[in-house]
């Protein structure tokens, strides 16, 4: 037996509409007639028995149902059409807060309606089913407009933990071991900790993100970094001494950084039950569920391998770094006259501007420029060159 046609779905689908509006419209007519001759709305004298006034009532209703039943699926297939175009361009963000918001609202709704639905003559079942349907499209309406705070909430919830006292693990004498919980101030809670390295710290440029407001939140500062950069700062090479002194200087500027909570646990290497500080370091990143601040290459292998998330600087440094060096040749069409009389301006593709040292000659032309010098600033980048001969 072949499958129906989308055509003949769609008449079954029709005459099953039709059939439940013409029993829901019956029984809502028979509940109608039971009311009235119960309170006595029908006249005592009347030509019709109770019976036959009943029976009257549910087939006008039920025609009413047979009636009604084909503008009612013209409305569903309307409402269908035009929900399913708007889902088309409705992020899952959006369409699961929705959701949420529909399911908060019917739940509140059936609470308000238990009370309700124990009105006489059944009148209560109807007015739950409109608080259904005002209270669910409500609430629905209300969490779509506050899909993005409330989708931050749900997606931020994970962070929680960090608020929450952890249950400390005892050791086979009895006593409580020492662990890496960490302290969180309020502003902080939905930040994921981040673990420094003493070559990120030493490295110093990690400081200058810092300040510039690119890395913000927890920073965990483990008591085993500190002192490692201590025995640095107190070795008998100059060198390493002056580097150790550097990454303490760091440290301390970080802390001064507002967008930063650094916390010091007393964690120590005993307590992660690891021998080295790399080693160490991952240990701790995966229990808070952070990620490693370093520039040692070896450091960003193992937490790899290990599945730890790393965030390293020379990373950072080489995705920032110019597109043009000095000496490089480029083509451009030179458009007006500089800041200087005997200057040239044009532009590169990606719209930084480029200064050529007497251009003005060449206005309207495409050249070939040799880059002599570029100068970064915090409103953008210009490049200087000269004419290549």
């Amino acid at each position: 037996m072949s499958a129906p046609t989308p055509s003949g779905l769609s008449v079954v689908m029709k005459r099953l509409v039709r059939t439940v509006m013409v029993f829901i419209c019956g029984a809502a007519g028979y509940q109608l007639a039971k009311m009235a001759i119960e309170l006595g709305w029908w006249p005592s004298v009347t030509l019709l028995h109770p019976v036959a006034t009943t029976v009257v009532i549910i087939i006008i209703s039920a025609c009413f149902g047979f009636i009604l039943a084909p503008l009612f699926w013209l409305s569903v297939s309307k409402f269908a059409q035009f929900t399913e175009s708007k889902l088309q361009n409705t992020s899952v963000p959006e369409l699961t807060v929705s959701l949420l918001g529909l399911i908060l609202g019917l739940l509140l709704a059936n609470l308000i309606a238990l009370p309700v639905s124990r009105l006489p003559g059944g009148i209560g079942v109807y007015i739950a089913v409109l608080l259904n349907v005002a209270l669910g499209y409500l609430g629905l309406r209300f969490f779509a407009k506050r899909k993005d705070d409330i989708w931050n909430v749900i997606t931020n919830i994970g962070d929680i933990k960090l608020r929450l006292p952890k249950r400390k693990k005892k050791n086979a004498n009895g006593e409580e071991e020492k662990g890496a919980d960490i302290e969180v101030a309020p502003e902080f809670y939905y930040s994921i900790p981040k673990i420094l390295d003493t070559s990120a710290i030493i490295d110093g440029r990690i400081l200058d993100v810092a300040q510039s407001g690119f890395l913000e939140g927890t920073i965990v500062l483990p008591r085993f970094i500190l002192a490692e950069l201590q025995g640095v700062a107190d070795s008998t090479d100059p060198l390493r001494r002056t580097r150790g002194r550097r990454g303490l200087a760091v440290v301390t500027e970080l802390q001064k950084v507002s967008t930063l909570n650094i916390e010091i646990p007393e964690t120590t290497l005993k307590d992660l039950e690891r021998d080295k500080v790399d080693e160490a370091l991952v240990v701790l990143a995966r229990q808070l569920g952070g990620k490693v601040i370093t520039t040692d290459y070896n450091l960003n292998q193992i937490a790899q391998i290990e599945g730890v998330s790393v965030l390293n600087v020379n990373d950072l440094a080489n995705s920032l770094k110019p597109m043009l060096l000095p000496g490089e040749n480029v083509e451009i069409d030179i458009i007006r006259i500089g800041k200087e009389p005997h200057q040239g301006v044009g532009y590169l593709d990606d719209g930084t501007m480029l200064v050529v040292e007497d251009g003005y000659k060449r206005i309207g032309e495409r050249v070939k420029v040799t880059v002599t010098s570029m100068l970064q600033t915090s409103a953008g980048r210009m490049v200087f060159g000269r004419i290549r001969p």
